[in-house]
């Protein structure tokens, strides 16, 4: 079982390819829709995602994963065929979201605890048997100057742990995310304030995958880069990058093969500056992106919910595909930008 997971895991993360984070809830999908005056229903939710999974030069070529919400994993496409069916016919995995959300979590004030174990392990064998070969699971992590806590962090990081066993046990491979929050409230922190966090939040991450036998060999993290607060940017890509690398190499194991980063709210081009400049870096980990609005923004504005324009999402859809895809090799400029 163990050998199977590591070669999911492999194969989400090697050769420039990396994952597209579409398993944004209906809640978060209208607030997307929103921004380009479109009504959140089942049939302009699957014609956008269909838009995405379509795009079989992107798919093909650079994505090699793709993260859906429960509806989308059991979601088909206008003729009938099943996204998963679409998603694996260019040679990329399906795979499933399956927190509920992070809730406020009693006696911490401002901090949170992501919810869902309860049911999970049934409910992953449904989502095995539906295609899924990979999971996310999102602990969310406050920083401020007295945030985070011990206590939020040590429940977040066993809650995360709790679902990685899970996963594997179901042989989904899970994808483990600790956020250490970039644009939270007040988001006013430093670079430093940012490192410190994201280390000790690791540290206790790896402290409870371990004691929940959870196999490194079979997992991806989904950590944020080390970066200001969304007030406080100052860092450059050089430090961003530089101070990212530090943390990391403190503190995750050797024995994970990747680590697919999450754009947190940074703009479109500095996920893909800071990924690039990360892979500058001799790495012991294949090192990529797993990314929703970085990847989607710009498609979504020019698709604007219309049939017509489906072409010309795609287009753009593949063209940040393909940025994202040189920066996992260190090789993206901000001149080929320009180019497009």
């Amino acid at each position: 079982m163990s050998e199977r997971l590591e070669e999911i895991a492999v194969k989400m993360v090697a050769g420039g390819r990396g994952l597209l984070a579409a398993d944004e809830s209906t809640s978060t999908i209208k607030k997307r829709f929103d921004t380009i005056n479109l009504e959140s229903t089942e049939t302009s939710r699957r014609d956008y995602r269909e838009m995405l999974f379509r795009s079989e030069d992107a798919m093909k070529k650079y994505i090699s994963g793709v993260i859906l919400y429960e509806e989308t994993l059991y979601q088909k496409a206008a003729d009938g065929t099943p996204f998963v069916d679409i998603i694996k016919a260019a040679d990329s995995i399906p795979g499933i979201k399956v927190d509920i959300g992070a809730k406020p979590m009693a006696k911490f004030p401002g901090e949170t605890i992501t919810e869902g174990l309860d049911g999970l392990a049934d409910r992953l064998a449904k989502y095995y048997e539906a295609g899924a070969r990979f999971a996310k699971w999102r602990g969310v992590i406050a920083i401020s100057e007295t945030l985070p806590t011990r206590g939020s962090v040590r429940a977040n990081a066993q809650a995360l742990a709790r679902y990685a066993a899970l996963c594997q046990e179901a042989r989904i491979v899970p994808i483990v995310e600790p956020e250490c929050l970039m644009d939270g409230k007040p988001g006013n922190h430093n670079i430093d304030r940012c490192a410190e966090v994201t280390e000790s939040t690791l540290r206790i991450v790896f402290e409870e995958l371990a004691e929940a036998r959870v196999s490194l060999e079979g997992m991806i993290l989904k950590p944020n880069m080390v970066i200001d607060g969304k007030n406080a940017r100052k860092a450059s890509v050089a430090e961003v990058a530089e101070r990212t690398v530090q943390v990391l190499k403190r503190t995750v194991p050797s024995a994970v093969p990747g680590i697919a980063f999450l754009s947190g709210g940074q703009t479109t081009e500095e996920a893909t500056a800071h990924l690039s400049a990360i892979n500058g870096y001799d790495l012991p980990w294949l090192v990529t992106f797993s990314y929703g609005r970085a990847l989607q923004d710009s498609a979504l504005k020019t698709w604007n919910g219309k049939q017509e324009n489906v072409a010309a999402g795609q287009r753009e859809f593949t063209h940040r595909a393909e940025m994202n895809s040189l920066a996992a090799k260190g090789n993206w400029k901000a001149e080929l930008e320009k180019a497009a």
